[in-house]
Formats: structure tokens, C-alpha cells, sequence
């Protein structure tokens, strides 16, 4: 893998714990020559992320939408800023550029993106793998819905197997780099009129 995208918060939250393994998971890329694509922000967990793999020569791209483009925002240290016009646009750029995607503890924002990398996976549109570094837990409770959503019908085994969980950055890259994309059979609906 040449480019991971990283999905977290723009707080750091209460638990040091999450910096930390933070800063695992940048000096891991610098590491293994992988660069990081991510939100651009500077503060928060993406501003660790950045300013670490930055202190340790990696390469690290920025894709912000226009209106999160604030001098207290954007980070003006990294290796390449993209400026899309939307959200949608962002999250279109980063998927053109990476190889594959991990999530970090943060909010709905992380959410929303790394459910949406899923998607495009259960969907077949991308086999790129994606994962979770499970910090602390703090994924718990969400691993406990999707089990719910397999129980209750409304997801298949073998696609909740598309999300890889680790509780190390090693284990999780690990994971992602012996990845094997299921075969996705896409049904096409006919339109009766």
C-alpha cells in the first residue's frame, strides 16, 4: 500500500491513549514509506497525525472542502492541499488516491467516511480494505450494532467480515495488507413498467 487514508476526530478527546497510538500509526507509515492522506486539518487527532509523519519526512496529503478552509483549520505545513468545492468531492478525491483506509477514534464525520469506504466495498465499486484501529475499546459498542444489523437481517456475515479490527496498529496493518477482496455478485434489478 502506497496511500492510506485516515478518518479521525478533529479533538483529541479525554484519554491520551488515542494521541498515541496516533503517533503509532504515522511513525508506522513513515516506516513502511506510506503516506497519509487525510482531512487537512491541523487540529485534533489529524493534526498529530500530520505533524508527526511532517517531523519524520513523511508524505502527507490534505484534501479539505472549501469550507472548512479556515486559517484556524487547514494545516499549512503538509506536503500537498487539495481544495475540493464540497464534501462529496472530498471524500470522491481521497477514494481516487488511496489504497486503502483506516479510522481512528473521532466523531460523525469518521462515521459517515468510513462507513461510506464500506459501502463502496459491499457495493463492489472498491476493494480496497478497511479498518479500525480499535484504541481503548472505543469501537466497541459500534461492532455491537453491526453484529445486531447481521442477527437482524440487515447485513451479510460476509460483508461485516469486510471490516478489519485491530487493537495494535501492527495487527491492524497487518490485516490490511493481507486483505483479499470478496467476490461481490452485483444483482441488476429489472424495471417492470
Amino acid at each position: 500500500m502506497k496511500k492510506i487514508a485516515v478518518f479521525c476526530g478533529s479533538s483529541l478527546g479525554f484519554n491520551d491513549i488515542y494521541k498515541k497510538d496516533a503517533i503509532k500509526l504515522a511513525t508506522y507509515f513513515v516506516e513502511n514509506n506510506i503516506g497519509l492522506v487525510y482531512g487537512g486539518g491541523k487540529i485534533g487527532m489529524m493534526g498529530v497525525l500530520a505533524d508527526t509523519l511532517i517531523e519524520k519526512k513523511g508524505e502527507v496529503i490534505g484534501v479539505i472542502p472549501g469550507l472548512l478552509r479556515h486559517e484556524e483549520v487547514i494545516h499549512t505545513k503538509i506536503s500537498e492541499m487539495i481544495v475540493t468545492k464540497t464534501m462529496s468531492k472530498r471524500k470522491i478525491k481521497i477514494s481516487k488516491l488511496v489504497d486503502g483506509y483506516i479510522a481512528l477514534p473521532g466523531g460523525f464525520g469518521t462515521l459517515d467516511e468510513i462507513f461510506e469506504a464500506l459501502t463502496l466495498s459491499q457495493l463492489g465499486i472498491e476493494q480496497k480494505p478497511v479498518g479500525i484501529l480499535n484504541t481503548n475499546g472505543f469501537f466497541n459498542h459500534l461492532l455491537k450494532q453491526v453484529d445486531v444489523m447481521v442477527t437482524e437481517g440487515y447485513l451479510k456475515q460476509s460483508n461485516k467480515e469486510m471490516l478489519l479490527i485491530g487493537d495494535s496498529v501492527e495487527e491492524l496493518c497487518a490485516l490490511m495488507r493481507n486483505y483479499k477482496a470478496p467476490i461481490v455478485t452485483k444483482v441488476i434489478n429489472k424495471v417492470v413498467r
